[in-house]
């Protein structure tokens, strides 16, 4: 069998594949060999109807209709491909993000979009949340023993945002965003990595009432002690 990379692993490197895909996102980075994005949409379908375990590159290349040599051609190994079918739904999931949250008009507002579009998006994805559904040994233990790399990556983003609205005079200079990201983001990965008996995670009117309740109000600084 070959060898499988970890879904949300960070790869070695510089930049993790997280922040390899929000770069994409934010440069508006795209596919130009028509031979590659074929074999990439091969892969995706491949994945989504039959999982990242049990799907061969001979399979990837049979649904591209292509030869084994071309797809070994662009990705010299399973990893390799997996990786980037997982980049660019990861760069589609933060087109997405990032289209929702400019509709809002308030940073309350964004906070709340932002945590429901997220779980609606990574949920929604017949890849990814297809992966976190059946082949939950590959998403979470990549998650948990990666040592916080991948929280790191989306915990950054989120403080990015957060500093955004600082900027603006939207939320306190005196907010510590880089603590407030942590939590916003170990809340939502909770709930993506495990089911939930209390709340549907597919209703999102129950989703925006938990992110008001919860998550607005970490925007505000702690009162100092008298």
């Amino acid at each position: 069998m070959e060898p499988v990379l970890p879904f949300f692993m960070a790869t070695p490197g510089p930049e993790s594949l997280l922040e390899r895909a929000y770069t994409d996102a934010v440069e508006r980075v795209g596919d130009t060999d028509e031979a590659r994005v074929r074999v990439l949409d091969a892969a995706y379908e491949q994945f989504c109807r039959m999982g990242v375990q049990r799907s061969t590159m001979e399979d990837v290349a049979r649904r591209a209709g292509v030869s084994r040599i071309t797809v070994y051609r662009r990705f010299s190994t399973k990893d390799a491909l997996i990786e980037q079918v997982v980049r660019r739904e990861f760069r589609r999931y933060f087109d997405r993000f990032l289209t929702d949250i400019a509709r809002a008009e308030t940073v309350a507002d964004r906070v709340v979009l932002g945590f429901v579009s997220s779980l609606r998006a990574i949920r929604g994805n017949p890849l990814i949340g297809g992966l976190i559904a059946t082949e939950p040994d590959l998403v979470v233990p990549s998650m948990i023993s990666d040592g916080g790399r991948t929280l790191a990556t989306v915990r950054q983003f989120v403080a990015g945002q957060l500093r955004r609205e600082q900027r603006a005079g939207n939320v306190s200079a005196d907010l510590d965003v880089d603590f407030v990201a942590e939590m916003m983001v170990r809340v939502s990965a909770s709930f993506l990595a495990i089911p939930s008996l209390l709340f549907d995670l597919d209703d999102e009117d129950q989703l925006a009432a938990l992110a008001r309740r919860f998550l607005v109000p970490m925007l505000e600084p702690p009162a100092a002690p008298e």
